[in-house]
């Protein structure tokens, strides 16, 4: 099973940048299929933003063109923030071992990360 470690969230002010990042460890099958997810309290888990081993991506609305996911040939996983806002808000969550391809739906992936809380403030 592989094993996901977040980092990189912090406090921001709106229209600022963070770049999380998701150290991978485990068997590599596991990670074809990756994504961040986010999730704030009283909230379901959200997707944002998902990759596939040939560089496909896929993005939730509000996350296009702001966002940008990508892997390292280490399969180490990356989340590029820009421009962001107060909505964005969040403890964001590495997620891999994805079983139904390019996905941002939570129970189509196995494997969490513990989180790393983003803060944007307005």
């Amino acid at each position: 099973q592989v094993q996901l470690v977040e980092s990189g969230g912090g406090s921001v002010q709106a229209g600022g940048s963070l770049r999380l990042s998701c150290a991978v460890s485990g068997y590599s099958y596991d990670t074809r299929y990756m994504g961040w997810f986010r999730q704030t309290p009283g909230k379901e888990r959200e997707g944002v933003a998902a990759i596939d081993d040939s560089g496909y991506t896929f993005y939730t609305n509000s996350a296009k063109g702001r966002f940008t996911i990508s892997k390292d040939t280490a399969k180490n996983l990356y989340l590029q923030m820009n421009s962001l806002k107060p909505e964005d808000t969040a403890i964001y969550y590495c997620a891999a071992d994805g079983r139904v391809g390019l996905s941002l739906r939570t129970d189509h992936y196995n494997s969490w990360g513990q989180g790393t809380q983003v803060t944007v403030s307005s």
